[in-house]
């Protein structure tokens, strides 16, 4: 009963907030009524918290904690500052152990905490803001006015973007809390090294698709059910994540599109025969890795416009008035954006192991070393910004 009830009202408030305008202009467009949307006021983070007390209410039910008995341990876990508007989202079983041990901030924690925080500000404040305002914002608000090849650099430029910005955020996250002697999940596994849209999921956002996996399509059924109710339990599962992002087809649309690629995978590992968790080598993996790039940029212009028709001009203009030749000027106009996202691309794909490597050699580092490698990235930042503030993109959320 108990169980119920947190559930509603953390349903019920989340749905009242970010769906109620969505739901009842939908249901007046069924009926022929009009309706006027009403101004609601959407808390910052609601996704990301709400998805936490249901954590924390779920993990009581399965008996993997032990339910709290103070509730400023419970505040304390909900409202955790470094990730509480835009995740990653923390389990209750992950997290509130931590809470009840002595807090202790080693010196490789308090290096790799500034390593994260140089590398994410990185990420967001030089390759994200950049790009997206020199390049693909002018792209995607008006696709019909440059050339397919235009449209598709800028398709490619905002899945890097949107990567930068979010991982960027989590990244800061991660780190300041190392910090404050707090563990969090990484969020971002270099998500476009995946050579199928399964493996994307597990690299990319993990903390939520985690989140769904556990709490909804295990509950659901999962693959206990039969091959026809797991492919259903799929698209559920990613129409629902879809509609988590926010009150519009266009996310409700890219859901259905990963629901359905990951049920087809799926058919495809049956037919095949592969394993769960076996991984294509050589150059089988390679084309892997292009097609499914280029399946989450088609995936990406649904994501990024408001509407259909922005889309299906965009797609329309890449397979239409392609023009390669004018791939040359358009290097030559946008130098500055195409040289950050070849450094962006190219720090994605480089090995994990020169990641680990950097890391280290910031934990070696003197005091002194770090501060003076933090003043450099402000520094760095500082003479890159706009005159926009840009937010972070899943601030929305």
């Amino acid at each position: 009963m108990w169980v119920a009830a947190s559930l509603a009202i953390n349903l019920g408030l989340l749905c009242y907030f970010k769906y109620t305008n969505f739901l009842c202009d939908f249901f007046a467009s069924l009926t022929g009524g009009t309706f006027t949307a009403m101004d609601i006021f959407l808390p910052v983070g609601i996704s990301f918290f709400t998805f936490q007390s249901l954590s924390y209410t779920i993990d009581v039910y399965r008996k993997e904690i032990t339910p709290l008995t103070n509730l400023l341990d419970y505040a304390f876990y909900v409202s955790f500052f470094p990730q509480l508007v835009a995740g990653p989202i923390v389990r209750a079983r992950d997290f509130i152990p931590q809470i009840r041990r002595p807090l202790f901030v080693s010196r490789e924690m308090f290096g790799r905490g500034i390593f994260l925080i140089v590398s994410g500000l990185f990420k967001k404040a030089v390759i994200s803001d950049y790009i997206s305002i020199n390049f693909v914002e002018r792209i995607f608000d008006n696709p019909t006015l440059y050339s397919g090849v235009e449209n598709l650099m800028g398709v490619y430029g905002y899945a890097l973007q949107i990567y930068c910005d979010f991982s960027g955020y989590s990244d800061m996250a991660i780190g300041i809390a190392l910090l404050l002697g707090f563990h969090f999940n990484i969020n971002f596994d270099s998500p476009y090294k995946s050579a199928s849209i399964t493996e994307f999921w597990r690299r990319w956002h993990i903390s939520l698709s985690s989140w769904l996996r556990d709490y909804l399509y295990i509950s659901l059924g999962g693959n206990r059910k039969g091959k026809i109710r797991q492919y259903a339990n799929l698209i559920i599962t990613m129409f629902l994540g879809g509609l988590w992002h926010g009150a519009s087809w266009n996310f409700v649309f890219w859901g259905m599109l990963h629901g359905v690629a990951l049920a087809v995978h799926k058919f495809w590992m049956g037919v095949t025969g592969r394993k769960k968790g076996e991984r294509s080598r050589g150059i089988r993996r390679f084309f892997g890795i292009v097609i499914t790039f280029h399946f989450v940029c088609f995936c990406w212009i649904f994501f990024r416009n408001a509407d259909f028709s922005a889309s299906l001009d965009m797609l329309r203009q890449i397979f239409t008035t392609f023009r390669p030749g004018l791939f040359p000027q358009l290097i030559v106009g946008y130098w500055e954006v195409f040289a950050l996202m070849a450094l962006g691309f190219f720090l994605h794909f480089v090995p994990d192991s020169w990641e680990h490597a950097c890391s280290k050699a910031v934990v070696r580092l003197p005091l002194i070393g770090k501060a003076l490698l933090l003043v450099a990235i402000v520094y760095l930042v500082i003479q890159m910004k706009s005159s926009e503030i840009q937010p972070f993109i899943y601030f929305q959320f």
